[in-house]
Parts: C-alpha cells; structure tokens; sequence
C-alpha cells in the first residue's frame, strides 16, 4: 500500500530525542595496530581510502588467547600478545576475481571460526569477487548483478599453526543488484553448546545489495537478500548440495519459501551479537532516510525494510524525495520494530538525496568481569563519527518504547578525555573526521574498539567518571548582593538582593558573536577549577521558543570567555551546548553536537525555576552541565583555553533571572 493511502502527512524528524549525554566514560587502552593495505582495483570512492580496513577482532574458540582480525583489502591477522601478522592471504587465494575497491564493505569482509575449531581446524570468511572476471555462477541472485558475496570453508592442516595451510571449498555464493549492503557478517552462536539445536549453525546478515529500497526484495522469501540466514554449513541438503538447512529454521518446507531464512525484512543487517545472560540476539541496523535501529532478533520476525523504516511506513515511490516516512496505519501488523533508535538529523537545506553520514555500528551486551560498571549495558555506535553509545539491555523490549541510548564519554589510559576522532584521526589517511569505528569482543567478554581511519585498536580497560574531579574550597559570599556584579548594560538589569534579573532583552553588539547581556560576579577571587550552582528561570512566554539562559565562567574579558547555553529548542543551530569565545565568533564545544544540526536535548522548557550546575575542572579541559539534579550531565565538553576566569549569568535576546548563585572553586595562581 503506498505510504500516502497509510496515512497523512510526511515524518521529518522521526526520533526527535537525541542520545542522552552519560557521566560515564570507557578508559581506552592501545591493543594494536595494522600496517595500510590498499585496494583492488584502486579505490573508487574516497570513503575506502583508509589505513587498513579492519573489520572485527574477536578471540579464536581454542584456548591459545589468539585473536583474529580482518582486513577488507584481503589479509587475515592473528594477534598474539598485541602484535599482528598475516594468517591467511585471502586476496592472494581468489586473485583477479577478488575485489575491494569498489562500494561499501567490499573485499574481505568477515571471518568465523567453527566452536570446534581447535580440533577440527574449520573456518568461514567472506569476500567479493567481479562477475566479469569469475566463471562461477551464483547461487541465488537479483538482476543486473554488480558482484558476487562468497562464503568459504577453510580446514586448517594444523589448527595451532601461526599461518594458515590446508584446503577451503566454497559453500555459497549470492550475486546483488548493487555494489553496496551485501554478506555484512556471519557468525556463531558463541553460547551454545555441544547439544544444543543452535550449536555448530552459522549465521549470515544478507544485505538487500542497495536495490532494496527501489523493490520488495527484503520481503520475498524466496531469496535471500535483505535476510538473516541461518545454515549448517557441515550439511548438505541444501539446493547446491555444499551446507545444510536447519530442520529448525521457520520457513523449512514451505512453498515458495527459502529453507536458509531465519528473519527477514532487513536493507543493510550490518552486526549482530547474543547476550550471554538472555540469550537474546541483538542486530545493527544501517538505516536508508532517517532511522538507525537495534533490532531484537527471533525467529520468523519481518523487520519490515521496505515497507518500513524503523517503526514508519517507508514510500519506495514519493511524490517528492524528502516525502519518505509516515505514520504507520491504524491497522498495522505483521511487523517488528526497534527496540533501540537514534536518526540523522541532516542539516538545514540539506539534500534529501545524498548521504547524511550516519551510520549504525551494532555491539555487545556487556556480560566481562572486568569493568562491572558495564554490566548489562548494550556498548555500540556510530560507525562514521566515532561516537560510542549504550543502552541498558533490560530496557530494550519488543512492543515497547525504545530504550534510551546514552553517549559514552572516552578517556586515554592516562585519564585524558578523548573523542575517536583525536585517537582514530592521526596517522589517518582519507578522511580523519571519519572513523569507520567497529566492536569486538575476546572469550572473557571484554570490548575492544576499532577504527579503520588509522588501523588502530583499542580495548576497553576501565571507566571513568566525567568531571569527576574536586573543584576546591573556596566558596563565593553575597553572591546576590547587588555591587558584586557587572552587567554588560546595567540600564537592563535590576539587583534586589535576592534575584538577579535581566529585565530587558538584549541586543547584539559589534564584534564576535557572543551573548547579548551577561552580568559577572566580582565578588571573591579569579576561579580555576569552578563548580557553579545557580537556580534560573526564563521570563518569556512558554511559547515563544527562542528563550536563552546562559551561565558564564572561565570569563576574562568581553571577547575570552565560555558559556553553556539552556534552550527550550535545540534545532535552532547556534543553541544548545557549551561554547568558547576568543577574540572569535563563538566555537562550539560540546560532545553532544552532531556537527549538522542538533546539540543537546532541549533542557528548560517553561518558566518555573531551575537548577543548573555547570563544573569545569581546567587541567583536563573537562566541562559538565547538569539540570535539576539529574546523575548524567545535559552536556559535556573539552577545552583548554582558559585556566581561570570569573563567572556570571545571562542571555541572548530574552529576558531571565537567577534566584540563587553559589560558586565554589580554587582560586587561580
């Protein structure tokens, strides 16, 4: 049914929450790093042009503590004891037919090892092949196919041998449509054991080859694409006679049905991962418009692609391109949903039709002994900007809201904050700005995080707390006393002693942008570190949403200063979050902005009273903002500028008072 006939009126935000700013920060310790490969045929498209591509790390299933890390541009790594080496050349293997140089996760894409490995030394990969240079034929595929996704077996001769030596054979190959969301990953169940029905089943997220959102291939059952696979790969009664179908799979012999499918309705199914306390099946979804998505996976489910985006109607025909999702009909039925979702939040103006750069990165749920401040969290991502998220597994429920998704601040071994792009960007190649950041996980559970941009890895060691450090003693006295204040206009502001008021709105000054009226507290020495308390509250209407209330620190002169700003609107670009002028106009500093169009979720929302608490700690850089006593910040930044400064309140071009403004602090050298 086209979306216009389900229902009225085009979804342009369709998850208007943004990722809650956490306290919570992982401590990222430098595992190893890979030498640059390149790709063949050279690279086409520049988002390729990276150190080395890898793709996974995780811990081969024989006890030797030995991981296993590919490259899409072709090389199998071992890890032992942080350092690589090459296992196994798979390009060299195909020659000619592989490819990697052309389109999105081409190459080498994915390695499994059988759980039975250390005896029987079998393992699966795939990689990409050109049709015009391989004589194979698919075994399934769409029209006007652009290349061949192909599974291999390998048995290693000696299963505890440093480099590979023995035979592969070819068990599946699948031809798409398009030169982007093929085979994404295959996998076992890492928590099954010997007995059990899932035990020795492989697992593969099968793209819809990039055609899907033109045609209802992800929903046809009978091929594969835009499906999560489950297959016996040591079987043999499949059609090709090379692997197996599991008699438990839904659609076993059903009409018209494929024996292999375990769950469909996906575009781009790019990670997947079990939870070893639930067994549940968690799978990153790479979205098409707007919605990226966690899905939880069981048998038979129809996620929906492309009838659906997220929990909308999806039109695979609009009227006009930005017309892609709309409510979903009262009728609706037959579908699954996210239990977890963030969206792209373009920029103004932006063109509906290219790429936003926002992508999901599926991860694990915690179940390490290391770092118990993880427990049970869902650690994943944002593949092209680096940025780490969790949710609580316990709040990711089927038929239910979506759980919240928190963003993880990030620390050095050392306790400096980082964002992935200051550890991912050096030594980077291609774009730094984007880190193609990837998970893993060893044996014991414990998390490890990847970026293609340098081909580096890092494993999560420990956690840390934001701003956590102390501010000092020295407290402010008569912080509303009237003389302990400088306004920047004192004809639009009134001191009674117990309020500070701005009673007139601003007006914009020459200079750098920066805000409108402000008033300093003169009173008590210059503040390094600072932790600032102060009970605010907008004078304006509740529906004029253009209100500010500002909270000065670290302030030196009219032109050298920070400032976190508190606003009812977080799409208006220069609002939400914390910012630095010098001699500039603002720079905007906080982690939660996506760089396109959103900062912080929108904080005060009417005119009662509320309490801000802004803290900087100046040796670290580190700035949190919290409103009404909640654990996590509203938002969080870094920045070095300036070591001390004094503090003040004020806005923009609206009118607000503070009822209350303690400061606490270190007096500066």
């Amino acid at each position: 049914m086209p979306a216009a006939q389900a229902a009225d009126g085009a979804v342009y935000d369709p998850v208007p929450t943004e990722p809650v700013a956490s306290k919570l920060g992982l401590v990222l310790s430098e595992y190893a790093r890979f030498p640059q490969s390149f790709t063949q045929p050279p690279l086409e498209d520049q988002r390729l042009n990276r150190i080395a591509r890898i793709n996974t790390i995780m811990e081969l299933p024989d006890g030797s503590g030995r991981r296993a890390v590919p490259d899409l541009n072709g090389n199998l790594y071992l890890v032992e004891n942080g350092v690589p080496h090459v296992y196994l050349d798979v390009r060299a293997t195909f020659g000619a037919p592989f490819f990697s140089g052309k389109g999105l996760g081409q190459g080498f894409g994915y390695v499994t090892f059988h759980p039975d490995f250390k005896r029987n030394g079998v393992f699966y990969t795939i990689h990409t092949e050109d049709p015009l240079l391989t004589g194979a034929v698919p075994d399934y595929a769409q029209p006007n196919v652009q290349y061949h996704g192909v599974i291999n077996e390998w048995t290693a001769t000696d299963p505890a041998a440093g480099t590979f030596s023995g035979t592969h054979r070819e068990i599946l190959r699948i031809g798409f449509g398009g030169r982007i969301h093929g085979i994404q990953e295959i996998n076992f169940n890492p928590y099954a054991k010997r007995g059990d029905a899932d035990y020795g089943l492989l697992y593969l997220a099968v793209g819809d080859g990039g055609v899907g959102v033109g045609n209802t291939d992800p929903q046809n059952l009978a091929i594969p694409h835009g499906k999560l696979l489950r297959i016996d790969p040591r079987g043999t009664n499949a059609p090709n006679g090379k692997y197996g179908i599991p008699v438990g799979n839904p659609f076993v012999g059903q009409a018209g049905k494929r024996g292999e499918i375990y769950a469909y309705g996906f575009r781009d199914p790019h990670r997947f991962s079990w939870d070893k306390a639930t067994g549940a099946l968690y799978l990153g979804h790479i979205g098409e418009h707007a919605v990226e998505s966690i899905y939880e996976v069981r048998p038979g489910d129809n996620f929906g692609w492309s009838d659906r985006e997220g929990r909308y109607v999806f039109d695979r025909t609009p009227a006009t391109p930005c017309d892609r999702l709309f409510p979903l009909p009262a009728d609706d039925a037959g579908y699954q949903y996210p239990v977890a979702e963030y969206d792209h939040n373009p920029a103004p103006g932006w063109n509906c039709t290219s790429d936003v750069g926002v992508a999901v990165a599926g991860g694990f749920v915690y179940r390490g002994s290391a770092i118990p401040a993880l427990k049970g969290k869902y650690i994943f991502g944002d593949l092209v900007s680096g940025w780490v998220f969790y949710t609580e597994a316990s709040e990711m429920k089927r038929g239910q809201a979506p759980a919240t998704i928190h963003r993880l601040n990030l620390f050095t071994a050392p306790g400096t904050p980082i964002r992935m792009q200051d550890i991912s960007g050096p030594g980077s190649v291609g774009d730094p700005n984007r880190v193609d950041l990837r998970f893993g996980t060893d044996r014991s559970g414990e998390l490890y995080i990847l970026a293609k941009a340098n081909g580096r890895i890092w494993k999560v060691t420990g956690t840390r707390t934001f701003a956590a450090g102390p501010v000092g003693t020295t407290r402010g006295k008569d912080t509303l006393r009237p003389t302990n204040w400088r306004p920047v206009t004192p004809s639009k502001w009134q001191f009674t002693g117990r309020e500070v008021i701005l009673a007139e709105a601003g007006v914009e000054r020459p200079g750098p942008r920066r805000p409108f009226e402000y008033a300093i507290l003169t009173a008590g020495p210059v503040l390094s570190s600072v932790e600032i308390k102060a009970n605010v509250r907008l004078d304006t209407p509740v529906e004029i949403t253009n209100r500010d209330v500002i909270i000065v620190f670290g302030y030196r002169s009219d032109t050298e200063f920070y400032y976190a700003h508190v606003s009812t609107d977080n799409t208006i670009l220069p609002h939400n979050g914390i910012f630095k002028v010098n001699n500039a106009d603002r720079e905007r500093l906080d982690y939660q902005w996506n760089g396109r169009s959103r900062g912080a979720n929108p904080a005060i929302t009417d005119s009662d009273y509320h309490q801000v608490r802004v803290k900087h700690l100046p040796a670290t850089g580190e700035i949190a903002v919290y409103l009404d006593g909640s654990k996590d910040p509203l938002m969080t930044a870094r920045d070095t500028t300036f070591g001390s400064g004094r503090v003040g309140f004020g806005s923009f071009d609206n009118v607000g008072r503070t009822n209350s403004f303690q400061v606490t602090g270190t007096p500066a050298a």
